[in-house]
This record gives structure tokens, sequence and C-alpha cells, in this order.
């Protein structure tokens, strides 16, 4: 049995996972689109014997990519679960202008990782640079000694417009305003704002910053990774947290197989908007179904969202990163039987990013689309719920902006004859 495996940071999922966007082109005519080339291997005998196909991919260590970076803490401020096998750490100004940005998205990935991101915030005072910055992380630092960190921290970027052009005297006197309504004791505060031991850390603060050689904030790191600036947008980082975060979930060898291509096999999709009926093909496709129901007993797609659905074409699932990009750990081989062909509704396919990358996402059509024939291994049919996968909601990740959520599968059984 396959054991399953974290990730240490980025660079390993990159290694692991691969793009897996299948040529669901249904904004071109099947005439535009060319499929990857026919993959060499053909389908395995129908006997007992495991077929061969499949390879576990190999990753690299996990580099030391924290050396720079002091290690978390509980001197330091902390949101999400101390679990989490994700951990994003935020160098920020609370009067930079970007950091005030970065704060809407932080809470964005904090609501939808709640169990699979511990965020870090580590201010930064940009001393010199900005007016009232220095005075900012005191009244934060005020707040903590009071057990009220992340409430003043929520309120300086909440109100960023209220305070920002302020003087620093008219700063001071805001700040000093706001332990009310935060139920601090305001004398505490004041006199903590300005004392000695405050004014020590948000210079040790700013010294910290000064020898790592920090550029300019935000400056952000996924577990120890350090983000581009260009990636620092909700999308870009809640790809990479979700990506991050499956590698606890992937496998580090191929599935043990298990299935007998002479029997039978159904699976059930038991979705939010109802059940999906699939007979497989464990005789056409023996390394597919044998994939699929691993998985399934796995409970791999437990939770799992159709991340991508175009109507008229074909609806994609199979990735618990939602991303589109994710995989279990293994890549098995195309198996193409001239027999079989994308000519109906309800053909089940494996999603792949080119010749023998199969993983574990899989599409069903809503339609004919024979532009797929040759380069998508068809590993089973839909016996009933075809009203349900034509009642999936329409969502493409790859035409960028706001999307509606995906459908969830609650569970796939197997039912085996």
């Amino acid at each position: 049995m396959p054991r399953r495996a974290g990730l240490g940071g980025p660079l390993t999922w990159k290694l692991l996972i691969v793009p897996v966007l299948l040529l669901l082109g249904a904004c071109a005519s099947p005439a535009a689109e060319t499929p990857p080339p026919e993959a060499s291997a053909t389908v395995a005998p129908t006997s007992a014997a495991p077929p061969s196909g499949c390879s576990s991919i190999q990753v690299e260590p996990t580099p030391n990519a924290t050396s720079l970076f002091p290690p978390v803490t509980d001197a330091d401020f902390i949101r999400g679960p101390a679990g989490a096998s994700v951990t994003m750490m935020e160098y920020c100004d609370f009067q930079a202008l970007g950091c005030r940005g970065m704060s809407g998205v932080t809470a964005q990935l904090l609501q939808s990782h709640p169990d699979d991101l511990r965020f870090v915030f580590r201010p930064l005072p940009l001393i010199g640079t900005l007016d009232k910055s220095d005075l900012a992380v005191q009244a934060a630092l005020a707040a903590h000694q009071q057990g009220r960190f992340w409430e003043f921290h929520d309120i300086l970027f909440a109100q960023y417009d209220l305070w920002a052009g302020l003087s620093p005297a008219d700063f001071a006197a805001w700040a000093i305003a706001q332990p009310a309504a935060l139920g601090l004791d305001p004398v505490r505060f004041e006199a903590d704002l300005n004392s000695e031991a405050t004014v020590a850390q948000m210079h040790a603060m700013n010294e910290s910053g000064r020898q790592i050689g920090i550029p300019a904030v935000p400056l952000v790191l996924i577990n120890g990774s350090l983000q581009q600036s260009y990636v620092l947008d909700y999308a870009s980082l809640n790809d990479t947290i979700g990506l991050t975060a499956l590698g606890a979930l992937q496998f580090t060898s191929c599935p043990p197989f298990t299935i007998d291509p002479a029997r039978q096999y159904i699976a059930t999709i038991h979705t939010v908007k109802g059940d999906i009926v699939i007979q497989l093909f464990p005789d056409k496709a023996p390394l597919a179904v044998n994939s699929f129901v691993f998985l399934a007993r796995q409970g791999w797609f437990d939770g799992v969202t159709f991340h991508r659905v175009l109507t008229g074409f074909a609806a994609q699932a199979g990735d618990p990163s939602g991303t589109g990009r994710g995989g279990p750990g293994y890549f098995f081989k195309n198996e193409i039987n001239p027999d079989l062909k994308y000519d109906r509704p309800g053909v089940v396919g494996m999603a792949n990013s080119g010749p023998d990358t199969n993983g574990s996402q899989f599409f069903i059509t809503f339609g004919p689309a024979p532009h797929l024939d040759g380069g998508f291994t068809i590993f089973g049919q839909v016996l009933s719920g075809m009203g349900v996968v034509e009642s999936l909601t329409p969502r493409d990740p790859l035409q960028g902006g706001a999307l509606p959520p995906g459908d969830e599968i609650m569970s796939v059984t197997i039912e085996e004859k």
C-alpha cells in the first residue's frame, strides 16, 4: 500500500504536480483542437497480471529555504492551526499601501483554507520612509500587551483611509481613541504605546528586516519559499497554497493492482446535486480503472469539486487542490482502445497534460468530442445521472476573474460484481 507523504515547500510541489488542463476547448471548434500525440502504450492484456505503465514521481529533498529568515516561534503573531501543512509568512508595514491590499488577500486565503493554512505576520516598520510606520507598529504592540494584537491589526488596515493621511501627532490621538471599542484599558494602552519596551521592540523588528536585506514590502514566503511580487494576488496564492497542501495527501508510489479485469465495476459519484453512476471498463483500461478504484476507496475524491465545467463539452474533477493542476503523486500511461470513441454524452475519460501523464483527474463529456479520440484514455460510461452532470455549475478557471464555487463530490463508492 503506498504511503502518504507531506511536502515541505513550493519547490517540491512543482516537481510533483504538472498542469492537468485537458484540451477543454469549448471556445474553439474541434478542428482547432490539436490533441497530444497518441501514446505508444496499448491496452494491457485482460488477465490478472498487473499491467506495467505506472510511475511514482521522484522528488528532490526540500531545500533549506528558510535560512535567511528566523523560524516561527511563540513570539510571532499567528493565525490558523498550528498543525497546518502550509505556513504563509508575511513581512509588512501597516502604513504601506501594498500591505493594506495584502491584508484583504490574506483574510480571504484564511477563509478558503481554514485547516491547511497558518499565517504568520511580522511587522516591519519602514522607519524614515513612512511617517507613521513606527507609531502604527507601536500601537499594535501596545494592543498586544492586552491580548488584542490581531484586533488592532484589523482596525489599522480596515480604517487605513482614516489615519494614513494624518500627521504623526494626530495619528497618536486617533490610536489612543481605539482601545475603548476593543475592550482595552485606554490608560494602559497609552502608557504602552510609547514605553521603552515597545519602542525597543519596534526598532528590533526594523533591524531584523534590515539584516535580512528585505528590499520591499509586502514580502511573502510559503513554507519558507519566497513568493515573487507578481504572484501576490488571491488567485495565485490560493493555487500555491492548495497545491502545497495537496502534498500531504499525495502518494509516494503507484497503487497496488487489485482489480480483476474480468469482473464488473460500477462507480457511483455522490455529489451535492445527486448521484452519477458509471460503468467502468477494467478490461479496456485496467490502469485507469485500478487507479480510480484505489483513489475512491482511499477517499481521495471526498470533498473534491468539479473545478472545470464547460457547457456542451465536459465536466472535469479529481483534483483536491481545486486548481486543475494537482495529482496523486504518480503518473500512468494512456490506454487507447480503438473500439472506444468520444462519440456520445457521458463518456468518462482521463485528463492529462500530454501522453502518459494520467493521474487522478477525470472528465465526463456532455456530447460527442471526436477531437479527443486517440489522446485521452476512455475508462467508463455514465449509466445514469446525466441530468446531474448537465446541472453542474459552469466554470472555467482558465478564463480568470471571479468564479462560482464548484459543485462538490461527497464520496465515490465502488461496486464490484
